[in-house]
């Protein structure tokens, strides 16, 4: 090989080894884009969980508290519709 052959084919070399390494540093900023984007939305997925949880608790003492009021209810009417037969079985005599 002649001199500038020689440094025209390192060039080359060179020139691909540092496209290479252009390509290996755009890869890595992509992944790491992808994993502030996947970090993110673990994150958001944990606050919606933390929500959703908070959101249940509160229907399921609203909803024990409606049964509670629901048996209270029952049981008033049932006192109610037993005064009301009394009365009418006494006026009946």
């Amino acid at each position: 090989m002649t001199e500038p052959s020689a440094i025209d084919a390192a060039s080359k070399r060179l020139a691909l080894a540092l496209d290479a390494l252009a390509a290996a540093v755009e890869r890595r900023h992509e992944a790491d884009r992808g994993e502030q984007t996947l970090d993110a939305q673990l994150h958001a997925l944990g606050a919606d969980r933390s929500r959703l949880a908070s959101e249940l608790d509160a229907a399921v003492a609203r909803s024990r508290a409606l049964e509670i009021t629901n048996r209270e209810v029952a049981q008033r009417l049932d006192a109610a519709i037993d005064t009301i037969r009394s009365v009418l079985a006494a006026n009946e005599r």
